[in-house]
């Protein structure tokens, strides 16, 4: 495959110091892996990727090396880098991680019975989830389903726990991404999510947990039985 370079979203000025451009040439790269916008297998220079974010060789090669580390690209010597796939028993081993997580993030936050102010992000991610159904909008019902999940680990008030489940989020993302558009429409999803807040808001551990699960357990399944589908081996 021939280096390429993606020539959107070009950063209008090169940041003053060495820190913040290496900083802002790894944000930047890495948002477009987990997007997809470089996709697996794709090639890019290290001078035309420092020329696309108007800044210089070097922090880009910090960038890179950074992402090198999380496993997200290959560096190739005096040339760029290569985006690394994921396959799919990555995949399932990520999602079998996140959801025992999140489980116990979702039982924690039932136990402290949070108040309706509380739960505010929840409820506002469903609302967001609703809206974006009826436009037909997958793009932004993805965002709002992430906020949706993020925000309940964030709230369970245990750190560590939010801090292990975003490491893992980061590569599901890609997966989710790329596979958003080939699974069915997820016309259950805001009411699956409104009946986990139901049951936090209630006080009802055991409840919640058993929805969440079953919720989290068919979406997985639906991404397992999309890759047979398609003969994907690798994403």
């Amino acid at each position: 495959m021939t280096f390429a370079a993606s020539q959107s979203r070009p950063l209008a000025a090169s940041p003053k110091t060495g820190e913040k451009s290496a900083q802002v040439a790894y944000a930047t790269i890495k948002q477009r892996i987990l997007d997809n916008e470089y996709a697996p297998g794709t090639a890019v220079l290290e001078q035309a990727l420092a020329n696309d974010l108007g800044l210089s060789r070097t922090p880009v090669r910090e960038a890179m090396i950074r992402l090198e580390h999380e496993g997200l690209v290959r560096v190739v010597p005096r040339h760029g880098m290569t985006v690394l796939p994921l396959a799919p028993r990555d995949m399932t081993e990520i999602y079998q991680i996140m959801i025992g997580l999140e489980l116990v993030a979702t039982e924690q936050l039932a136990a402290r019975q949070p108040s309706a102010d509380e739960i505010a992000p929840l409820v506002e991610a469903c609302d967001a989830m609703a809206a974006a159904m009826e436009r037909d909008d997958l793009d932004s019902w993805a965002k709002a389903d992430e906020r949706f999940h993020l925000s309940l680990v964030e709230l369970c008030g245990n750190r560590r726990l939010a801090a292990m489940v975003m490491a893992v989020w980061e590569q599901s993302h890609r997966a989710r991404m790329f596979t958003l558009r080939l699974r069915p429409k997820p016309t259950d999803s805001t009411r699956e999510h409104r009946e986990v807040v139901e049951a936090i808001l209630a006080g009802d551990p055991a409840r919640a947990t058993r929805l969440y699960r079953d919720h989290r357990e068919k979406a997985s399944g639906q991404m397992v039985r999309i890759i047979e589908q398609y003969g994907l081996t690798r994403l």
